[in-house]
């Protein structure tokens, strides 16, 4: 079996397509908690600085987890939809005609 064959040319294409979709939930979901982090943190000193109260660490956290695994999960499937159906389009084409 060469490396060429269109059956194991899909195969890694669709691996790789797959391994982009997990590379970019896991930065996507990373980026968005590392955000409401920062945001605590400034609404954390903003009160500290005035005296004012302010909400606790797992007020902003779980939110941002549940906004960061829908946000992220988004962005995967919609890299996992275009890989799928470009590798699909590409093996129509690839086909010769009879």
């Amino acid at each position: 079996m060469s490396w060429r064959e269109p059956a194991r040319l899909s195969r890694v294409a669709t691996g790789l397509w797959v391994a982009w979709a997990v590379v970019t939930w896991s930065v996507v979901f990373d980026h968005v908690i590392e955000l409401a982090g920062r945001r605590y943190l400034r609404a954390a000193a903003q009160a500290a600085e005035t005296g004012a109260a302010y909400a606790r660490i797992d007020q902003w956290m779980t939110p941002a987890a549940t906004t960061a695994l829908w946000t992220a999960s988004a962005a995967a499937a919609a890299i996992l939809i275009v890989g799928v159906i470009g590798i699909r389009l590409a093996g129509t084409w690839s086909r010769p005609c009879a």
